[in-house]
């Protein structure tokens, strides 16, 4: 009998035996760094003679591994191996589909040191974020297994003379995944394992900044029993191999977490009816933010200040969640903002896979590198930047980041107006723009002035405009009195408004739903 469903818990790094652990599981990934991935397609490995080097972006000319490079001919074989894969698993009853994913959250926690190692090569991820993301990945698992026993089975309706009347959920056909780079392990897992347990065939196309990561997650569910070719593993550019994904007349479902360009481009192929589709795509996406937290002038600013930096700055600000804008109340405007330039002036930057345990690591990549510097330089222009001050302990000079590392030491501008680019458009870096509101009633328009509605934050003691925000601040997670990320599977659901994506609820108890469709069978007696 199954033990009720928890979060998994986190451990201390200041702790010795997590932090012996952690410098023995970095110091064996680094002993298998550069090793190649085969593509699987219908249960078989498949090489390519072009293939994607994963880079560490704390030291870029280091290679995590080599990922075989899918073409669209590839891609159109796996979705063609799904579409007969599902014939057979759909069938599985969903009790045995619920094991494996019990059984592959059993691995990953015994392996939970060793996945969060390879997160803190791969994407520069301090060790609590890398573990932490180990961890929603098991809760995933964990709580979507639990989930589908509830939903297998004849579902209770209404009961009415003379019929036998059930419900039962479906699952629906091929299911492509297209997972973000910057919770490598967590998301995917959690897109790909829900659509699985569902009775559902995955093609996964990963980001082609962590495929690494992705590869290990495939040999997890191959050792937790899935059977060949319900799963295939196809990294590849997201161009003419995601498009001929997203097109495949096979395909039934697309589930997207990433950028609103590309979402909305997968929501818009999804809407068109190709000649001989018999069936609506379902998209499932997950896009964007602009997150924000805002203290009124009744709110510790103690707490705010230190809500406010976790928020903006861990892992870089490379969160759809992270708060990217402070608004402050005019009267604790001050106060607050010397506090969090305070905070953030005691954190430290670095190369997250040696023996120090750095707050912040290095920003994905190269284009992510120049893409948040430039926004700094936009942001030195629409207000008053304030230099952090930290000390980067890079590998090499700071001014060569092709060879040392893309560290970004965290960056606030203050004085920011609401309607200014850098509070209007997603970063996705270490990026703060403090905004001064006049009263509470500017505040909360100021919040939802974006275009987004994913997560936001106020810090109050005033009942009344706690209330009123449950209401009115138009984001799909709201936290009070506490930073705006970080949200547990099956305690803060997550998803959200508007640009923001289909509000999906990952983590939540009508997520595996989605990947399923509601059939009503009536025998009358």
């Amino acid at each position: 009998m199954l033990t009720p469903y928890r979060p998994e818990p986190y451990v201390n790094f200041a702790e010795h035996d997590p932090r012996q652990r952690m410098l023995e599981a970095l110091a064996g990934v680094r002993g298998q760094l550069g090793q190649s991935y085969p593509l699987r397609i219908g249960g078989k490995r498949v090489e390519t003679s072009d293939s994607i080097a994963s880079s560490m972006p704390a030291s870029p000319k280091t290679v995590v591994g080599r990922v075989a490079k899918a073409t669209a001919d590839h891609a159109r074989q796996a979705v063609a191996a799904a579409a007969d894969a599902f014939r057979l698993w759909s069938r599985v009853e969903p009790e045995t589909r619920a094991r494996v994913l019990l059984k592959a959250a059993a691995i990953m926690r015994r392996r939970v040191y060793e996945l969060s190692a390879w997160m803190c090569h791969e994407v520069s991820k301090s060790w609590i974020e890398a573990y932490a993301d180990t961890c929603e990945t098991i809760d995933f698992l964990d709580f979507y297994g639990r989930e589908m026993i509830r939903l297998g089975g004849s579902q209770p309706v209404t009961p009415f003379q003379g019929e036998d009347n059930e419900v039962r959920y479906m699952p629906m056909g091929v299911t492509v995944v297209i997972p973000p780079w910057n919770f490598p392990l967590a998301i995917c897992t959690g897109m790909t394992s829900a659509a699985l347990v569902a009775g559902n065939t995955v093609v996964l196309k990963p980001a082609s900044a962590s495929p690494v990561i992705a590869a290990k997650m495939v040999e997890v569910f191959e050792q937790a029993g899935l059977p060949p070719g319900v799963l295939s593993f196809v990294p590849g550019p997201g161009g003419a191999m995601g498009d001929t994904l997203v097109d495949h007349l096979q395909t039934r479902i697309v589930a997207f977490t990433g950028s609103k360009e590309v979402g909305l481009r997968i929501f818009e192929k999804c809407g068109k009816v190709a000649p001989g589709q018999i069936w609506l795509k379902r998209s499932i996406l997950e896009m964007g933010g602009k997150d924000c937290i805002l203290v009124d002038e009744t709110a510790d600013i103690d707490a705010a200040a230190e809500g406010v930096v976790a928020a903006a700055f861990g892992f870089q600000g490379q969160k759809c969640s992270a708060c990217s804008r402070l608004i402050a109340h005019q009267a604790v405007y001050d106060a607050l903002l010397e506090r969090v330039v305070a905070r953030t002036r005691a954190l430290t930057i670095g190369d997250t896979t040696r023996e120090e345990n750095y707050f912040m690591g290095a920003v994905i990549d190269d284009g992510a590198y120049r893409k948040i510097t430039d926004y700094i330089e936009i942001g030195k222009r629409e207000g008053r930047h304030i230099p952090a001050n930290i000390n980067v302990h890079a590998p090499g000079p700071a001014a060569r980041p092709a060879d040392a590392g893309y560290f970004i030491p965290p960056t606030i501008i203050a004085d920011v107006a609401p309607s200014a680019r850098i509070a209007q458009e997603e970063i996705f870096g270490p990026v703060l723009a403090v905004i001064r509101a006049r009263d509470f009633e500017h505040g909360l328009e100021i919040a939802n002035g974006t275009e987004y509605g994913l997560t936001g934050a106020l810090y109050s003691n005033d009942r009344l405009r706690i209330e009123r925000a449950r209401h009115e601040f138009h984001v799909g997670n709201l936290y009070i009195n506490r930073k705006c990320t970080g949200a547990l599977v099956d305690v803060q659901p997550f998803g959200g408004f508007n640009m923001s994506g289909t509000d999906s609820k990952a983590g939540g108890r009508d997520y595996v739903q989605l990947f399923m469709q509601a059939k009503s069978i009536t025998e009358r007696l």
